[in-house]
């Protein structure tokens, strides 16, 4: 019998129930009980079974997973001492280094006040050399590249009837003489120097009007607005251009080539395809009073290391002057002589003092003297003397060495009430005193 059979119906478990004494249905109990029993203890063994299967794959999955954990730390470890050989090495090797390179500096510290020590000697080497040269090309001639006065092209002076007498001749030109130039002193040095401040471009212009006080900076190359200053005082007091009464011209001036004289302001004016002109303009009035053309072929510059000067206008007890080239052809630098008031062109000469390495010149007692330097900025000189009277010998005639200041002039004015040159060297505003002497022949 099976066991849904014995459970079937509620009659048979009542039956059984009203009829305990049944053997046989006693027995099938027990078989039952027994039966759910054993499936019962097959289970549990299976449970147990199974349990025990899992415990031992989790088990084996820990130990794995341990191992490898191991592994991994074991060769974390491996590198980590490796790197800490490398970083000990490294440190062996930078400390080596650092005593390597300290010995180096050591050594070149050494080298370099051994140069520094040959330096200065050479350097006074150097000074003594140049005071030897100086004092030599004092007693010795010729000094310096004078030239005489033998191109005077103004026409009335050179149309003179020949059958004149040379007695006449010699009165006429005497008189011409005496109307070109009363002045009789020549530079014989340059007694020292000031370097005032250092404000603006470069390049550029400052000048002091002789008959007063007031002093004019021209900034750069080009412009149409200066600065006014009451004094060099005021100018060397200021912060920059503050404090200055700004001027504002008409027109652009060209090149730093400008003069103040005697109140007005003469300046280069170029435009492009058009001749230079030369500008006067009234600093009272602030008007142009006159204007002047002036021939010169292309856009010629008169001074070789500065390019941007196509004239420069230059003034001293004798008047205005004008130094220009007449074309690029032309290798020497060419002056003539301007009526201050009215512009008119009254004497040219060729001074034959060449443009190559020029950077600029001035004018004193009408004898122009010609500034030379190097590319390579070095030391300035007076290297070129021209006299429009032929009044300086060339015995007399100075090679004038500037203060030593390696640098470059974008400009040198004279003022002849002063008897000093206001220069401009790379932005640095400076003053150079003169000392004079009487010229041989006068």
């Amino acid at each position: 019998m099976s066991v849904d059979g014995l459970f079937d119906t509620k009659d048979n478990s009542a039956e059984a129930n009203i009829n305990p004494k049944n053997p046989l249905k006693l027995g099938e109990r027990k078989k039952l009980s027994c039966s759910i029993d054993r499936l019962t203890m097959k289970l549990l063994f299976a449970l147990l079974i199974s349990t025990a299967w899992t415990f031992t794959g989790a088990q084996y999955y820990y130990q794995g997973l341990m191992d490898y954990l191991e592994n991994r730390l074991l060769a974390i470890e491996d590198r980590m001492q490796l790197w800490h050989e490398q970083s000990h090495r490294y440190h062996t090797e930078m400390k080596d280094f650092k005593k390597l390179t300290a010995e180096a500096m050591d050594g070149l510290k050494n080298h370099h006040s051994m140069l520094f020590k040959d330096l200065e000697g050479a350097a006074a080497r150097v000074d003594r050399v140049e005071q030897e040269m100086d004092y030599v090309e004092t007693q010795m001639s010729p000094r310096a590249c004078t030239n005489r006065a033998d191109k005077v092209v103004e026409q009335e002076a050179w149309e003179m009837e020949e059958s004149r007498g040379e007695e006449e001749e010699e009165e006429e030109w005497e008189e011409l003489q005496s109307r070109v130039s009363d002045c009789v002193e020549i530079i014989s040095g340059i007694r020292s120097v000031k370097i005032m401040k250092r404000v603006g471009s470069p390049k550029g212009m400052w000048t002091r009007d002789p008959r007063s006080s007031k002093v004019y900076i021209f900034n750069g190359t080009s412009g149409n607005t200066i600065y006014q200053f009451k004094s060099v005082l005021d100018f060397s007091r200021s912060l920059g251009v503050t404090g200055s009464r700004s001027i504002r011209l008409p027109s652009e001036w060209s090149g730093p080539g400008s003069a103040v004289y005697n109140g007005y302001l003469y300046y280069i004016k170029q435009e492009a395809e058009a001749d230079m002109q030369v500008v006067k303009y009234d600093l009272l009035s602030g008007s142009v009073t006159e204007t002047a053309m002036f021939p010169v072929e292309g856009r010629a510059t008169v001074y070789n290391l500065n390019p941007e000067t196509v004239a420069d206008l230059a003034a001293d007890d004798e008047g205005l002057w004008l130094l220009y080239a007449p074309s690029d052809s032309e290798p020497t630098i060419s002056l003539a002589k301007m009526d201050a008031a009215t512009l008119d062109i009254e004497q040219i000469w060729d001074t034959r003092c060449p443009r190559e390495n020029a950077e600029a010149a001035f004018v004193v007692c009408g004898t122009v003297y010609v500034v030379y330097n190097t590319r390579l900025a070095s030391r300035s000189r007076v290297q070129c003397v021209f006299d429009v009277n032929d009044m300086v010998l060339s015995e007399e005639a100075p090679l004038i060495y500037f203060p030593r200041r390696y640098g470059a002039h974008a400009s040198l004015k004279y003022n002849p009430e002063e008897k000093q040159l206001y220069g401009w060297d790379d932005g640095y505003q400076i003053i150079y005193r003169l000392t004079m002497k009487r010229k041989l022949l006068a």
